[in-house]
């Protein structure tokens, strides 16, 4: 049987956010290619607002439904399919992806295969799928980099062809988008604890009730893989490749991925954060920090000869090498210089206190790693 891995795209495998970068097309700065900052502002704002109500567990909302939330603007600017895909073309990959992908999908280097076939057991080779709230004109183009097929790729279908085609020429949309978007930015600009409230309540009038009695339902017009769809979605390719939970990992690294993390932990796999937030480390049960994706190849190593307890054994013999170093080097950010090296901790053993020095450790890496988008949910 093959072994099979889940990856979330944006920060494990590519540090560019696209749907961030395609906003920055809307306004006057961003269809002239100045890198529009008033469409930056409005989709930090959407985001904010997807991280307040996905920790309200609203029914049928899903943390990423930010990528459905920034459709109506998308169709008022004329952002095209074709825009998103230029745009997609210039994010780059990850430090270390496209090699990490060739050992996974050959069955390791050069001297594992060696040591393998001494073995008896050959490479093993692994089953790759990658589970994206991205757009697909962006997952499958960084899936096809990485020698990933369009059937491994789990990812957010957006039509704005079409919806522009079903939309017509109805002004009264168009109208209270552009709006909107004016009130968006003078709200976002005063979310102390004061504003918070009056910022929700504008939105969801806005997305959940205004939009609908045009009739566009923003949520039924893009359903986006994120949250429990991306859980959803790892249980429906077990089930068909007729694998346990246990015999997979996963990798993430946001709110989008908590549910896919908790799903695999909880059911005796590996969920691996990389380079995460506070909204998903606390629900992976190893943390890998570094500037390289490929140091994950480590653990998929050792979770190959022996499953997830040769992975704790990987972790906890890595730890110990590196904990004098986190010491030395991780107490106060200001001076930290241990990018050079990658840092796993076993999450299940980390207490509270210990869980917010590997939180603060994780998202060093993240900001150096993916820059404005690291400070996005």
């Amino acid at each position: 049987m093959r072994r099979t891995i889940f990856f979330d795209l944006e920060g494990p495998l590519s540090p560019q956010d696209n749907a961030y970068e395609v906003m920055k097309l809307v306004g006057k700065e961003g269809k002239a290619g100045e890198g529009g900052k008033e469409g930056a502002r409005v989709f930090e704002a959407i985001s904010k607002y997807d991280d307040f109500i996905s920790l309200q567990e609203r029914e049928g909302y899903e943390p990423g439904d930010t990528l459905a939330l920034i459709v109506p603007f998308l169709l008022l600017h004329g952002v095209t399919e074709a825009e998103i895909k230029r745009v997609s073309e210039r994010a780059k990959l990850v430090d270390g992806a496209r090699e990490l992908f060739e050992r996974l999908q050959e069955g390791g280097g050069e001297k594992e295969g060696k040591e393998r076939e001494k073995e008896g057991k050959g490479g093993e080779k692994w089953e790759v799928y990658i589970i994206s709230t991205s757009y697909e004109q962006h997952a499958y183009n960084v899936g096809r980099r990485l020698g990933v097929p369009e059937e491994n790729i789990v990812c957010t279908r957006l039509d704005l062809e079409g919806a522009r085609a079903r939309l017509g020429e109805k002004e009264a949309f168009f109208s209270l988008v552009e709006k909107v978007e004016e009130d968006l930015i003078g709200l976002y600009s005063r979310i102390d604890e004061a504003g918070r409230e009056r910022f929700v309540s504008r939105l969801d009038e806005f997305f959940f009730r205004q939009l609908p009695a045009l009739g566009y339902d923003v949520l039924g017009a893009t359903r986006v893989v994120g949250g429990e769809r991306k859980a959803e979605a790892v249980r429906k390719i077990a089930r068909a490749k007729g694998v346990r939970l246990s015999e997979v990992i996963a990798v993430g690294d946001s709110i989008t991925d908590y549910k896919m993390l908790r799903e695999v932990a909880q059911h005796g796999g590996v969920a691996v954060v990389f380079n995460g937030n506070e909204y998903a480390v606390p629900y992976a049960n190893v943390g890998l920090a570094s500037l390289n994706v490929g140091s994950l190849w480590v653990l998929c190593d050792a979770f190959a000869r022996g499953g997830k307890r040769a992975v704790f054994e990987e972790v906890r013999r890595r730890e110990e090498e590196k904990r004098w170093r986190e010491e030395e080097k991780c107490g106060v950010f200001g001076g930290f210089s241990g990018f050079e090296i990658p840092y796993f901790h076993n999450l299940e053993r980390a207490d509270e206190r210990r869980r917010a020095e590997i939180i603060k450790l994780h998202k060093a890496f993240r900001m150096r790693v993916r820059e404005d988008a690291g400070r996005l949910g």
